[in-house]
């Protein structure tokens, strides 16, 4: 409680504005279909939008970063939430496809603005005894606003289709101007140019652009917690697109059924972050968690093809998320800790390498799909065709050795390997605990 409450509540306040955020992206999701059907638009339209968020984040995470690292924490996280209160208007006011596209990209920028600027304030704002604890209650709060935010739009959707992102756009200017009042800088010396010597300026690194960065990340010594966070992020997103198809088709869950696995397990790594992650990072320190978190999601992506019944499904599946859960906030610990005066620019690359392997998931699996049913589906058109993926070419679910199975025995080579790589890595050296 002494956390949330410190330098007047920053901690409290950067929660907010994380949790408006990501309830806002999760507002998107009960009212998109009857939204697309209201303007015409197509499927393949519709995952151009949630494409293009990740796309724009990507591309400017890395600047955000740096802009957060020359300029200020504070004024950052004003400008994304500002640009967020436009795009969800802009949203609601949307009668074309331009117009959501337009919204969605400007979603991307606000979250890339937002997201590394708040690690880099919670970083500034934290002892190295503070900050898993700091960490554990930044990702609690996105990931709460992402569980609520789906319920919060059905329910304002009662009053009106457009109502929830216009209720989105209000909260998000009301945060932006509360920001600058509340929340204290936490580098003024960003604030006074002046007190930057010319030396300084005159040694400062050259800007690198976007492919520049991502090229020679490999250089930098956190570049193994990147390399964790891009399997993260790909894997989890490939888990999600498959998870439900699978389930749906091999074990006959229901919408309902694949809903409350995903909500509880959600609310349960949000519990974690928010009561025990500083105490686990503190105990075993951040190598250790994160090897373990790696190791159980892997073998609990492999045992999801070898369990049948409900509770076993909604078991293996919690452990999984929950393992994802810890191990997100565990990899912005550990690179917090080694980024020393580059707080905002480290947490900009981890933003990219998180929207980078969100792109290229779903791609790997679309690619994959496409070639099942170029190979078994050649005289059908089936309306879904995510299904193809999941269907032999008799029209009949695969049995257990198909290859959703080797899917995810990909995905838990992918994720073995990286365990490897991380623990034989001598790149960072484990933070000493007391």
């Amino acid at each position: 409680m002494a956390l949330l409450l410190k330098n007047r509540g920053a901690m409290l306040l950067l929660m907010f504005n994380l949790f408006l955020v990501f309830a806002g992206i999760g507002l998107v999701i009960p009212v998109i279909p009857k939204y697309i059907t209201m303007l015409d638009i197509n499927g393949s339209t519709a995952g151009l939008l949630t494409a293009s968020f990740a796309f724009t984040q990507l591309v400017f995470s890395p600047l955000a970063g740096r802009l957060s690292d020359s300029f200020g924490r504070k004024r950052i996280i004003v400008a994304g939430m500002m640009v967020f209160a436009c795009a969800e208007v802009i949203f609601g006011l949307a009668d074309s496809a331009l117009l959501l596209f337009v919204s969605r990209m400007m979603g991307g920028i606000s979250g890339a603005f937002i997201m590394p600027a708040v690690i880099a304030y919670a970083a500034d704002v934290t002892t190295e005894e503070e900050r898993a604890k700091g960490m554990g209650f930044i990702n609690a709060s996105f990931l709460t606003g992402y569980i609520i935010g789906p319920g919060i739009g059905g329910y304002l959707a009662e009053f009106g289709i457009r109502v929830p992102f216009y209720a989105a756009g209000i909260a998000g200017l009301v945060a932006a101007v509360l920001t600058p009042v509340v929340l204290r800088e936490s580098m003024p010396s960003t604030v006074k140019k002046d007190e930057i010597s010319e030396k300084a300026m005159s040694n400062r690194e050259p800007q690198k652009s976007l492919l520049q960065q991502l090229r020679f990340a490999y250089r930098e010594p956190y570049f193994i917690n990147l390399l964790l966070v891009f399997v993260m992020s790909f894997g989890l997103a490939n888990y999600e697109a498959v998870f439900g198809l699978f389930v749906d088709h091999k074990l006959g869950f229901t919408p309902k059924d694949i809903a409350f696995i995903f909500t509880f397990a959600s609310i349960g790594g949000a519990v974690i972050q928010l009561s025990i992650f500083g105490w686990l990072i503190n105990r075993f320190g951040e190598k250790r968690v994160i090897t373990l978190c790696l190791l159980a999601s892997g073998v609990f992506v492999l045992l999801t093809l070898y369990v049948h019944q409900y509770w076993l499904i909604f078991a293996v599946t919690f452990v999984i998320f929950l393992s994802i859960d810890i191990l997100r906030p565990a990899i912005s610990t550990q690179m917090s800790m080694v980024a020393n005066e580059q707080q905002g620019y480290v947490a900009g690359l981890n933003s990219a390498f998180t929207s980078l392997g969100n792109i290229i998931g779903p791609i790997v699996l679309y690619v994959t799909v496409l070639f099942h049913r170029t190979k078994y589906m050649k005289k059908q058109r089936p309306t879904i065709s995510v299904s193809f993926y999941f269907y032999n070419k008799n029209g009949h679910i695969r049995s257990s050795k198909t290859d959703v199975h080797k899917w995810y025995i990909t995905q838990y080579e992918i994720t073995v390997a990286t365990l490897i790589t991380y623990v034989t890595s001598d790149s960072l050296n484990p933070v000493p605990r007391i």
